[in-house]
């Protein structure tokens, strides 16, 4: 096993302290990108855990099926249209990875080629198409961590379009037992090891939870926005010294989740475009690092320029007399923003649809109707209900409140048609 697969494993899985535990988390992510056979353009998921990469990857292609197809319905796909729809997406994300190298990586399986490459490589005649299914099949039962991880090799890509041909061309690899691991790997060594390790907050911790099986939020943030940070707050912020790593620009798909209905989180990149009011408070709250609710009038200045609003010194001083009328020396966030951006309400609509897909197949049960856990369910939000659109915690508590508890969605973005993918916790 190479250093750079030691160093890989390392990230993912951590140091195995219990082989036996690990081997069984490791069982619950083989599984390839599989398409339902009742929902045509969603994925299946088999065990818990794997969530974590098929449901960034659901929503972009969710995001490519909605604004970069001319199909009337976003949910029928033919299977040459899923081939599209996978690869592009799966290219997609691989390039929001690459750093300024601009080198993109892909992760095979010795075990999973065709029958004329893995001739090629072992020197051997080709076997029929029979005879390597066969061989797959039993290689897949009879593989485990160590072995797998023995057969993988990385290729290497210097354009996009050579990572396109190769992904394309990799299509069956992808729906295989090893697919979604694969293609996880491919982005940790497009995005870079030593990169990763300098965005998480803890480097010891791995990727996958050696306990459960879940994908950190580390995980999910590299999938989403191509940076692997730990946290979903806008921007960065200190504390006790602190670095903490957020999010700095608008995902191109979008996140709820419970934490954001438990306010741990607010006013989120990951969630929707911002509105003026929005960057306005996250600019004021990069002068606040410990979310005082204040700043020093001296810094008035900086955040006025910051959002390219007047800032001539006869009217900052003006403001600073209006907004700090006792004279204390501090401008305070909930004033600011109602000089500034007085009643800045929704224009959204008075009610959306929500559509909650449970790609967890095995809590389909015969994928019938009358059931919790089927495979499409369509909720229609009234403004009475969640209150203003802009009021993202309601909206998702709603939501989520609706789908199940431990639910997690990933919405292509600015959509009001929300479609998720069940986290099994």
């Amino acid at each position: 096993m190479s250093e750079v697969t030691k160093e890989l494993l390392e990230l993912v899985w951590g140091t195995k302290s219990s082989p036996g535990l690990s081997d069984t988390i490791f069982c619950r992510w083989t599984q390839g990108f599989v398409f339902s056979e009742s929902e045509g353009s969603a994925l299946e998921q088999f065990e818990g855990g794997p969530c974590a990469v098929i449901a960034p990857v659901q929503a972009f292609l969710l995001k490519k099926l909605l604004f970069s197809s001319e199909k009337s319905s976003w949910r029928d796909c033919s299977e040459e249209e899923q081939k599209e729809l996978l690869c592009h997406t799966l290219c997609d994300i691989l390039e929001s990875a690459c750093d300024s190298s601009g080198s993109y990586c892909l992760v095979s399986w010795l075990r999973g080629r065709t029958p004329e490459e893995a001739a090629r490589i072992s020197g051997s005649p080709a076997q029929s198409s029979c005879q390597v299914e066969h061989s797959s099949a039993l290689a897949v039962e009879e593989l485990g961590f160590e072995r797998f991880h023995a057969l993988i090799q990385k290729r290497s890509f210097r354009t996009v379009s050579e990572l396109k041909d190769a992904v394309l061309d990799q299509y069956s690899m992808w729906g295989n037992k090893f697919g979604v691991l694969l293609f996880l790997y491919s982005v940790l060594l497009t995005k870079g090891i030593e990169n990763i390790k300098n965005s998480i907050e803890d480097a010891n911790e791995p990727l996958i939870d050696p306990v459960y099986g879940h994908g950190s939020q580390s995980l999910i943030n590299l999938l989403l926005t191509g940076h692997a940070v730990s946290n979903v707050w806008d921007g960065d912020r200190e504390c006790s010294g602190m670095q903490l790593l957020g999010i700095h620009e608008q995902a191109a798909v979008g996140f709820l989740t419970l934490m954001e209905a438990l306010r741990y989180c607010k006013d989120m990149a990951l969630v929707a475009p911002e509105a003026p009011s929005e960057q306005a408070r996250r600019v004021f709250q990069t002068y606040d690092p410990e979310d005082n609710g204040f700043i020093a009038d001296s810094l008035l200045e900086d955040v006025m320029k910051a959002l390219d609003l007047v800032s001539d010194p006869e009217y900052i001083n003006l403001m600073k007399n209006k907004l700090d009328p006792e004279g204390l020396g501090i401008i305070l966030l909930g004033p600011f923003l109602q000089e500034f951006f007085p009643d800045q309400g929704s224009s959204g609509p008075e009610s959306f649809t929500v559509y909650h897909y449970n790609g967890l197949k095995q809590s389909n049960y015969n994928e019938k109707d009358d059931v919790p856990g089927v495979s499409l369910l369509r909720h229609v939000y009234e403004a009475s209900e969640t209150g203003r659109l802009s009021d993202s915690p309601r909206v998702t508590q709603q939501v989520i409140d609706r789908a199940g508890i431990g639910t997690e969605f990933l919405i292509p973005n600015p959509v009001l048609g929300l479609l998720g993918h069940a986290n099994c916790i």
